[in-house]
């Protein structure tokens, strides 16, 4: 059989577009990152938190409104499991201070819904908010050193630079898109960007293992031409499974909610980034760190062949 009969796309002639794309991107999200920063939310930047439960439903604007009539300005204002119950953000440096708006806040529902009950506020801290991001980072950080070692173990350390490069090539221009459209990043976007590490490490896995297969099968093929074969082998498989968790969380971005919108808006992004690296990036950074044949044979023990000898 033959395999390379299976190739119906040449991937690795445009790895070179491919890599002037990807620096264009990772430069435009560095670019943002450390001149317009991130916007975070509460978790990382502290202040205060309240649920605001309703005995209907009332339009969010309506209460925004309300909040900026009254000098909450900066207050974020979003749905909380249900219609009916709203979560109110805003900034806060003391418990002292939350108390006192939380007071305030009261009389701004109150004319909106009598009978609203407004929860307790739930301050955080400024050094509590500086000590996730640190801890989110090192999570972040900790994820791509266990997948170095992995790979490495399961494959070759070529491979697994190759599909580290390709790992922090999406959190980088994951983290970027936030920064550009300055969307709020908050605790759920770090749990998304590592849900996206293991989505495109999946992906990275399944090509890197036919890969491996072809090597030891297409012995008189190039390198370019098994990483090629391997890819239109697997295209099927990567569109099909993109494109299927793309509707689901497109579907969660449309009506999941407020709540949900970052974390689904983060998946999204992250799921074509990791389905474009793992075709082009991890292939390209392999083939680049000179991977052969030879790398994934398993060594031959000296005088193995005499061990049937007494």
């Amino acid at each position: 059989m033959n395999l390379l009969g299976n190739v119906k796309f040449n991937f690795m002639s445009k790895r070179k577009l491919a890599l002037i794309f990807s620096t264009l991107l990772i430069v435009i999200s560095i670019g943002s990152i450390a001149t317009r920063g991130l916007n975070f939310g509460l978790d990382f930047t502290g202040g205060t938190s309240v649920v605001v439960n309703f005995q209907e439903i009332i339009e969010l604007d309506d209460i925004r409104n309300a909040l900026e009539s009254n000098d909450f300005i900066d207050a974020s204002v979003q749905n909380f499991g249900s219609a009916k119950s709203v979560q109110i953000k805003f900034q806060t440096t003391n418990d002292d201070e939350s108390t006192q708006l939380v007071t305030q806040l009261k009389h701004i529902i109150k004319p909106i819904d009598p009978k609203a009950q407004v929860g307790k506020g739930d301050f955080i801290g400024s050094q509590v908010g500086s000590e996730l991001v640190e801890q989110g980072s090192l999570a972040i950080l900790y994820a791509i050193i266990g997948i170095l070692l992995y790979v490495t173990m399961r494959f070759e350390w070529r491979f697994s630079l190759g599909s580290v490069i390709a790992l922090v090539h999406d959190v980088i221009i994951t983290v970027g898109v936030f920064s550009v459209v300055q969307m709020e990043f908050d605790l759920t976007i770090l749990a998304a960007l590592l849900a996206v590490i293991g989505y495109s490490l999946n992906d990275t896995i399944v090509v890197f293992d036919r890969v491996r297969e072809n090597f030891r099968g297409l012995r008189k093929k190039t390198p370019t031409e098994v990483f090629n074969t391997s890819i239109n082998q697997t295209i099927s498989r990567t569109i099909i499974t993109s494109l299927t968790t793309i509707l689901v969380l497109v579907a969660l971005f449309v009506i999941g909610g407020a709540m949900i919108h970052g974390f689904a808006f983060a998946l999204i992004v992250g799921v074509i980034i990791g389905t474009y690296s793992s075709i082009f990036v991890a292939s390209t950074a392999t083939l680049s760190l000179g991977i052969t044949r030879e790398d994934l044979m398993p060594v031959e023990k000296e005088g193995a062949n005499l061990d049937h000898i007494p």
